[in-house]
């Protein structure tokens, strides 16, 4: 038997996505074995080219929402897959509402056949338009199920109920990550956030489209902080939620003007009407995470734009 068939093995869900890419590699470099499934409704091929010639890496083209059969062991299931901005899940509200609901059952299930630790990527949009501030795990939230990013906020809402009924009811080992905003390399250009959206326009010079008065805030973590946190939370973490985040807090306007000034951009910044249900404000309270993982953010913001801003120009030439 070769080496590489006694290697503990990670599946992951949206494995060719922005973040899921950056998981994968982290695994790898753990000495894991990786089976990476992905449907491209969001992720990339591109994402995972740097990793084609590993051979510990498996990519598998599949949609979790029509079940997961994969035959020999499996130490970990982790949970990634969903359109996870704005736009995206605008633009697939019914898939976005099933791979949270339909999709975490079928990896719970799988989870649960192969005794796998089960880890389930949530998000900070659990907590809504947020009326405390920041945002504790203890805060149930303030969500509107039917308005249009209801679709992304309840699926998630559901997941994370459905992790903590297959550890209740079948003692699956789960985890629940409750991911705050994150910037880096594989962004989509067109993923419609705000690191995208002003990177991608300061660097063509166009105006800079900021909504509302820009003192809405969020807070930005960069991509290898919440990979390392991710990490933890499968070595030290519990089947309770744990925020992932940056507590540096940042007005959208105040990010506009810092990437302008990053990208050495003429840019002009102007100003649109606030989509509906935007949250005001959003800013992970990290309490938990430091004192059971140890855990926290070490990129500083202006750092790791400049590490995005390096990814943006590289595409867009």
């Amino acid at each position: 038997m070769g080496a590489t068939s006694v290697k503990e093995r990670a599946v992951v869900s949206g494995g060719a996505g922005f973040i899921g890419s950056h998981l994968c590699e982290a695994l790898l470099a753990r000495g894991l074995s990786v089976l990476a499934l992905d449907n491209f409704i969001t992720g990339s091929r591109d994402n995972l080219a740097h990793l084609r010639g590993n051979p510990d890496l498996e990519f598998r083209q599949a949609d979790v929402n029509h079940g997961v059969f994969i035959g020999g062991d499996v130490r970990y299931v982790l949970h990634f897959a969903s359109p996870a901005s704005p736009p995206q899940y605008d633009s697939n509200p019914i898939h976005t509402l099933k791979v949270g609901t339909v999709g975490t059952m079928n990896m719970l299930g799988l989870a649960r056949a192969k005794k796998a630790t089960f880890l389930l990527a949530s998000t900070s949009e659990v907590y809504g338009d947020p009326l405390i501030h920041p945002q504790p795990e203890s805060y149930w939230g303030n969500v509107n199920p039917i308005g249009p990013r209801g679709c992304y906020d309840e699926a998630k809402r559901c997941a994370e109920a459905y992790a903590m009924a297959y550890h209740r009811t079948h003692q699956v080992d789960t985890r629940i990550i409750r991911i705050f905003n994150t910037h880096g390399p594989r962004m989509q250009v067109s993923d419609g956030r705000a690191v995208p959206n002003f990177m991608a326009q300061a660097i063509r010079g166009e105006p800079i489209t900021v909504y509302g008065d820009g003192s809405q805030t969020r807070s930005l973590c960069y991509v290898s902080d919440l990979v390392r946190g991710v990490l933890a939370v499968l070595d030290r973490g519990d089947e309770f939620p744990v925020n992932l985040g940056n507590p540096e807090e940042v007005t959208m306007l105040e990010l506009a003007e810092t990437i302008v000034l990053l990208a050495g951009s003429k840019s002009e910044i102007v100003h649109k009407e606030l989509p509906i249900d935007d949250p005001k404000q959003r800013r992970p309270d990290i309490t938990h995470a430091r004192k059971l993982l140890g855990w926290e953010p070490e990129v500083r913001l202006e750092d790791g734009l400049g590490r995005t801003l390096e990814y943006f120009r590289s595409v867009l030439r």
